[in-house]
């Protein structure tokens, strides 16, 4: 959300460069008040436009994944949250906007009824096109509407131009330009552009008012009328007002000014290059608000290379399990996830906190779920290193144990493809090649051992590269040994290629 509200004040900022260079001093007047009015809705929209571009061509060595295997028991998972009491994360960003809304809303409330009592404690006289309000002892000119406000201290042979003036400004409807500009300062209260916005747009309406009067009588006496009388000033920022100190100077320059030539029209052309710049901007940067789904894309790391391949499924992460990715892939702070991104994690904490009886903390469950920037810009979600320790077998589906392999790597015995199987003769060759006399002798002070094997099963169906982590030294040997030992099987493939398959997998030893 912070970098769309970056992108639309940006393009605020280049749409009014291009018209306080280049179309400000031009008396194209209506013309200028549909680009003030039309260009911060464009600065709304372009951020949300993506433009389709070629994706780009992926190597077939990063549709190979190397799928991975992982069972443990499910106490690990649950002795693993210990009861806390439930962290509460206060977004202040959040609490600061809305309380900014409130008060805006709440100041724009008190103007618009400030409005109707005018028009409710004053005499009014109707007239075939407007209502005209006098209001006693003021020298105040301002419209609302088809209301026209208009001080009983106005000399008389002033008002008759004033209330030209003013009629001008509702006829054209110049009071819903100001309120669009008002309810936009409302929602994003915080943004300068909107200020500068509003205080060139009424510039513009005076400006088309003056032209249309100035018809009616010769533009010297117009323009001595405007000098020669200084009205009080309402501050009502969605009124038209005749008088305004601060735009007197440029409402006379202007109303002396030659009419601009037809050719420099051609000065809104400078619209094309700037949107074409912003439609790239928007289309090609890669910004953490872009929350949606699309086709997830799975990570891996083998041999120090970063692996990536399209899933089926749509949703708002990549994924990605493994080792220590070492700089390929950038792990992210929660605290530096897109809003949209928290918000998710923390309705997904609620719905695991009740199935935890409450028994269940906000931090604990970040330290099985870690977060990271992908080549993409995108954010994946995935565990490192012994996280994995922490799935049981049971609850394992085809997807987590081979990756949706076209041709899983088969067990001698096993039928092809069969995960079960291949599975219960990895468990039974363990528990049954194991030495576990080398126990005895070994000061241990649990009655279970926990070892975990990493492998590969290459192309040809061999296990190699055997890495374990076990209690110590002998018991990690033994592992090796074991593991050693494995029959040559089948090898695996991925879409009709051979991969090397990569397999994690801890064994509970249990030491009678």
């Amino acid at each position: 959300m912070i970098n769309y509200i970056l992108q639309v004040i940006l393009y605020q900022v280049l749409f009014l460069m291009i018209y306080d260079f280049f179309l400000s001093k031009e008396t194209f007047f209506t013309k200028n008040r549909w680009y003030l009015l039309l260009t911060p809705i464009l600065s709304f929209i372009i951020p949300l436009i993506k433009i389709p571009t070629f994706q780009k061509a992926v190597s077939q060595d990063f549709i190979i994944q190397l799928p991975e295997i992982v069972l443990s028991p499910e106490k690990v998972i649950q002795n693993s949250f210990e009861p806390q009491n439930i962290e509460t994360s206060v977004n202040y960003i959040n609490i600061l906007f809305w309380l900014g809304v409130v008060v805006f809303l709440i100041l724009f409330l008190v103007k618009l009824i400030k409005i109707i009592n005018l028009i409710r404690s004053n005499e009014i006289i109707r007239k075939s096109d407007f209502k005209l309000i006098l209001i006693p002892k003021q020298r105040k000119a301002f419209s609302f509407f088809n209301y026209i406000f208009l001080g009983k201290e106005i000399k008389d042979n002033q008002k008759e131009k004033v209330i030209q003036h003013e009629l001008v400004h509702s006829k054209q409807k110049h009071t819903l330009d100001l309120l669009f500009f008002e309810i936009l300062k409302i929602v994003m209260w915080f943004n300068p552009m909107l200020y500068f916005y509003q205080k060139r747009i009424t510039l513009v309406h005076e400006y088309i008012s003056d032209a249309e009067v100035a018809k009616l009588a010769s533009k010297e006496q117009y323009i001595n009328n405007l000098l020669s009388n200084f009205f009080q000033v309402e501050n009502i920022g969605f009124v038209n007002q005749f008088y305004k100190s601060s735009f007197v100077k440029r409402r006379v320059l202007m109303i002396t000014k030659k009419q601009s030539k037809q050719i420099n029209q051609f000065k809104y052309l400078l619209l094309i290059p700037v949107l074409v710049f912003m439609f790239f901007y928007s289309s090609c940067s890669s910004s953490k608000s872009q929350f949606e789904k699309r086709t997830i894309t799975h990570y891996r790391i083998a041999d120090g290379k970063l692996f990536s391949y399209k899933g089926d499924k749509e949703t708002y992460f990549d994924s990605y399990f493994g080792v220590d990715p070492k700089g390929l892939l950038e792990e992210i702070p929660f605290d530096e996830l897109p809003e949209e991104i928290k918000e998710q994690e923390y309705a997904k904490f609620r719905s695991f906190r009740k199935k935890f009886n409450g028994n269940l903390s906000f931090s604990n469950m970040l330290k099985f779920d870690k977060f990271f920037k992908t080549p993409d810009g995108r954010i994946a979600r995935g565990s490192i290193g012994n996280n994995f320790t922490s799935i049981h077998p049971d609850k394992l589906g085809d997807e987590l144990l081979f990756i949706r392999l076209s041709k899983r790597p088969t067990f001698p015995g096993c039928e092809e493809g069969d995960s079960e199987c291949f599975l219960e003769k990895l468990d039974q060759h363990f528990f049954n090649n194991f030495d576990k006399t080398i126990l005895t002798d070994l000061e241990l002070d649990t009655k279970k051992v926990k070892v975990l094997v990493d492998f590969n099963i290459n192309t040809n169906g061999f296990v190699e590269d055997i890495d374990v982590k076990a209690p110590n030294k002998i018991i990690g040997e033994e592992a090796i040994k074991v593991i050693a030992a494995l029959p040559k099987m089948t090898g695996g493939e991925k879409y009709g290629k051979p991969i090397k398959a990569n397999y994690k997998l801890p064994f509970t030893i249990l030491i009678e």
